[in-house]
């Protein structure tokens, strides 16, 4: 009995620890006053949404001018994927269903003129809005028009910054009012979307921290980045100084880069200095990564989901501080109407059943990175460097005028404008500017070290046979074509593998040596070539 009492007393008892019960009390009192403080933090997001919708428009503006630099030769009638032709393989293969599972203004129309005439479209509109435009529909053309390219543009539209800014243009549309265009709309911004731009951010890290732990040992025992400074896509001249940082550096980059993507980001959703301080963190390492590499603007879109950890109390400090109380008050007095504040409702609903396919991709140890779930690209998965390489191959090509393509001809090599060619040129700086052939040609390089024949590749056959013909439709692609002057008879390519020199006393960035040979010499008269070139029929 005495036992049977002295428990009864111990059950009934309840000890406080600062004004909350413990047990199953305190973890329920804790939950109940940790989610009232988050909802009583009251925050507006004008500027956040300015700042937003600015550095968005940005990278719109950069990647519609580099497609109008390279339209031609890429997707062109006469390029080396036209999408002309890709639209009527597509629709050939699905029938009526090939409008639904590849969404692109391009079946009205997909000639050259049509195709520069939306490029050019999204260059305006995305130069308004990085003045100042604010409007949903200007933000609906501009996801329609990139879109479009996205669907045609094939194996060089496959990166994943590519449907991440078709999720992130989505969500843009969402943030502006209709009715007006000023910088500073009359009505506020819709949390719901602030919220719905902090989920992206937090896909994106987790995708890509995930794909690395499970996809490379290196990126386990933390010497990934004493290769990945050296083969890494495109470098740019400090990539040279940060390869041969010491392994202890590397280290230490490798166990920040795994906080920043796998820690970090859950912030996101805290309370005020919770979220500030995460933003920092998230927009400082994407920094971090425009300064060790030319990674097109992936890293320059990836801040801007980032930069909705912040609210206005951060933004408003830039202003001087006699402005920020009016400033405030003037946001804080904004109203939204009923109808403005339903729909980001129903946005969220849509979002919460798309975001299904890839929260289980997430959680898959066999998750796929930078997948689309849905033919609009609404919610994706993303990832980047799942795996890096130990070593950098480039294929290099020859031409020659000589009639005998043997090793005594004069051999002269064809570069492109930021891949390793000319071991004493100084490495490229053009992010977030994208040069499409310069990247497909790296994974050309890694994959030819395996022994993947050219004939795998079929717009580099066709580039082979523009180059014999004489076709200039490539040259924008090129930054050096010594036979601008009449065609080379003869055209091969090496396997050379590159390596950053441990000095730079000569002047030479590189060394290379020749490893394999990708393509035999051809000519306009082999016999192989012209078959393939009858098969795909190209003029």
């Amino acid at each position: 009995m005495q036992i049977g009492s002295h428990l009864g007393r111990g059950r009934g008892r309840r000890r406080s620890i600062g004004g909350v019960a413990d047990g199953n009390d305190d973890l329920g009192a804790f939950r109940t006053a940790w989610w009232q403080r988050l909802l009583r933090e009251s925050a507006t997001y004008e500027l956040t949404r300015f700042a937003v919708l600015r550095l968005l428009a940005f990278v719109y503006l950069v990647a519609f001018l580099s497609l109008a630099n390279q339209l031609d030769p890429l997707l062109g009638s006469r390029g080396l994927l036209p999408a002309s032709d890709f639209l009527h393989g597509v629709r050939s293969h699905l029938g009526a269903a090939a409008y639904w599972r590849v969404p692109t203004l391009f079946w009205l129309g997909s000639s050259d003129g049509a195709m520069h005439l939306l490029c050019w479209a999204g260059v305006a509109l995305s130069a308004a809005a990085l003045c100042g435009a604010t409007n949903a529909l200007l933000q609906l053309a501009l996801w329609l028009l990139y879109m479009s390219f996205v669907h045609v543009g094939q194996i060089f539209y496959g990166y994943g910054w590519e449907i991440q800014l078709l999720e992130t243009g989505f969500l843009a549309v969402w943030l502006c009012p209709v009715r007006t265009v000023t910088p500073f709309p009359r009505t506020p911004a819709p949390v719901i979307v602030v919220w719905l731009l902090r989920w992206l951010i937090l896909r994106i890290m987790l995708g890509a921290v995930l794909i690395k732990l499970r996809g490379d040992p290196c990126w386990r025992d933390l010497s990934c980045l004493d290769y990945h400074f050296e083969t890494q896509p495109s470098p740019n001249p400090l990539s040279w100084s940060m390869h041969h940082w010491p392994h202890g550096v590397h280290v230490a980059q490798v166990l920040f880069n795994h906080f920043v993507e796998l820690v970090v980001p859950w912030f996101a959703f805290g309370f005020r200095r919770w979220r500030h301080v995460a933003g920092v963190l998230l927009v400082l390492f994407q920094v971090s990564l425009i300064a060790s590499g030319n990674l097109s603007f992936l890293n320059w879109l990836t801040i801007v989901p980032a930069l909705a950890c912040f609210d206005d109390t951060l933004f408003v400090r830039l202003l001087p501080r006699t402005r920020r109380p009016a400033l405030l008050a003037r946001f804080s007095a904004l109203q939204a109407s009923t109808l403005q504040r339903r729909i980001p409702q129903v946005l969220g609903v849509v979002v919460a059943i798309l975001s299904v396919g890839p929260v289980a991709n997430l959680l898959s140890s066999e998750q796929r990175m930078n997948t689309s779930f849905d033919p609009l690209d609404l919610v994706n998965t993303y990832g980047a460097f799942g795996s890096v390489d130990r070593k950098r191959f480039e294929v290099v090509f020859e031409g020659t005028h000589d009639e005998v393509p043997d090793a005594s001809a004069r051999w002269q090599e064809y570069e492109l404008p930021c891949m390793p060619g000319d071991v004493g040129r100084r490495p490229c700086v053009i992010t977030p500017y994208h040069l499409r052939l310069d990247w497909q040609m790296w994974f050309v390089g890694n994959y030819s070290a395996q022994g993947e024949p050219i004939d795998d590749e079929p717009w580099l056959v066709h580039l082979v046979w523009q180059l014999l013909s004489g076709d200039p439709t490539p040259e924008p692609l090129l930054s050096r074509d010594p036979f601008r002057g009449g065609p080379p008879r003869w055209i091969r390519a090496g396997i050379w593998q590159y390596r950053f020199t441990k000095t730079r006393a000569d002047g030479a960035w590189w060394e290379r040596e020749r490893v394999g040979e990708y393509l035999a010499p051809v000519s306009l008269e082999s016999a192989p070539l012209r078959s393939y070139v009858h098969r795909a029929g190209w003029r």
